[in-house]
């Protein structure tokens, strides 16, 4: 946790730096009709890549933008409380994580779990493998996207296979609190100035972006149509250096059905925000997280670890320590505080999915006994008495 304040305190800091030396003065962006857009990509962003919509087969198309939408309307996708400059508050997007079966994802002090993309017969449901983990009109619209999508990415990243999503739903017409772009004067941000946390390092992202088509006209009102579609302001992702005000900075349309690629070192040397359109957005940003302390596997193994020095009189039935050799007990300790963060972020967060997906739930019961059988661990430390 002290690392982690830190490390947002530092940004603080640079922040007001930043702002500071800009004064009242905007840093210079670009768009695609700005000369120089292509050069200033080329040079000074070249491991973001654009694959228009126009590339993909239509066929695709539909089955994803048909599973996002079902997502959103079984109420899958929910804000997520985050810790923001020492403040708790909620998303303003809509998100549900979708991925390898077991797997966490950590950001702004916030760990999502996922909701396997693979459910039948793994971890966690051995013991009902006939009973599926997910609502049935669910099981098959939730993956559609994932499969497709990863399938098609593992073709161009062949080294590196993404092992989560993260579905993001925006809504700017609910999104009552926007907030201006501060550098460069791009405009509303739906997600402000960011670089995506917990990946692998120089794994690449790839996100899939849909906006919604704008509402019809309603009978007497004013249109200015020939397709309502090429007059609504579009969404945009925003890139610029990181903590830079000398080079221009990088505004990128999307169209619906666009995909867009950060590379190489980009997410580290650059960040990005998103820029609001005036429709309703869903995304899909695959990435390679960070596995080695974020998986079920890896929790499970810190329990047992912990519970390996709990000895069981047969013939009393009580329990005691094997071990109180100090660095035994810190071991403890420190096992019982990490996975008390597990299921306190399981209890508020997570376990808001079981309804429609109880992959999760009994992993989680379990986890919750060896957590209690660790208090009564620590309490033994604590006063030298039996269990």
């Amino acid at each position: 946790m002290k690392r982690s304040d830190d490390s947002e305190r530092e940004k603080r800091r640079k922040r007001r730096r930043l702002i500071q030396e800009l004064g009242e003065q905007r840093i210079p962006y670009l768009s695609p009709a700005d000369p120089g857009f292509q050069e200033l990509w080329d040079s000074s962003y070249a491991g973001l890549a654009l694959r228009q919509s126009s590339a993909l087969p239509d066929g695709l198309h539909e089955r994803v933008q048909s599973a996002l939408i079902t997502l959103q309307r079984r109420g899958c996708l929910l804000r997520d409380l985050v810790r923001v400059r020492d403040r708790d508050v909620f998303t303003a997007v809509s998100r549900a994580l979708v991925g390898q079966p077991g797997y966490t994802y950590r950001y702004l002090d916030t760990r999502l779990f996922t909701i396997p993309w693979h459910c039948e017969g793994e971890e966690g449901q051995k013991d009902e493998k006939e009973k599926p983990c997910c609502d049935s009109d669910l099981r098959d619209d939730r993956l559609l996207e994932e499969k497709q999508e990863k399938e098609k990415k593992e073709e161009e990243e062949e080294d590196i296979q993404f092992n989560i999503t993260i579905i993001n739903y925006m809504d700017p017409s609910a999104m009552t609190q926007l907030k201006e772009e501060p550098y460069y004067g791009m405009g509303k941000m739906a997600v402000g100035w960011h670089h995506d946390e917990d990946l692998v390092p120089l794994s690449p992202v790839a996100v899939y972006s849909y906006s919604c088509p704008a509402e019809p006209k309603k009978e007497g009102e004013r249109s200015n149509v020939l397709g309502t579609a090429y007059n609504i302001a579009c969404w945009r992702v925003g890139l610029k250096v990181a903590w830079d005000i000398h080079t221009p900075g990088l505004a990128l349309p999307l169209q619906s059905g666009d995909c867009y690629y950060m590379t190489a070192d980009l997410n580290r040397t650059h960040q990005h925000c998103v820029l609001a359109g005036e429709t309703a957005r869903f995304s899909s940003t695959h990435r390679v997280v960070q596995c080695c302390t974020g998986t079920l596997d890896y929790i499970k193994k810190r329990c047992s670890e912990a519970l390996e020095n709990l000895h069981t009189d047969p013939e009393k039935n009580t329990k005691s320590l094997k071990s109180l050799l100090p660095s035994a007990l810190q071991r403890i300790e420190d096992i019982h505080n990490e996975v008390f963060e597990w299921l306190r972020q399981y209890w508020f967060q997570g376990r808001r999915y079981a309804r429609f997906c109880s992959w999760w739930t009994k992993p989680m019961e379990q986890m919750e006994k060896d957590w209690k059988e660790m208090e009564r661990m620590v309490r033994v430390m604590e006063s030298g008495n039996l269990i």
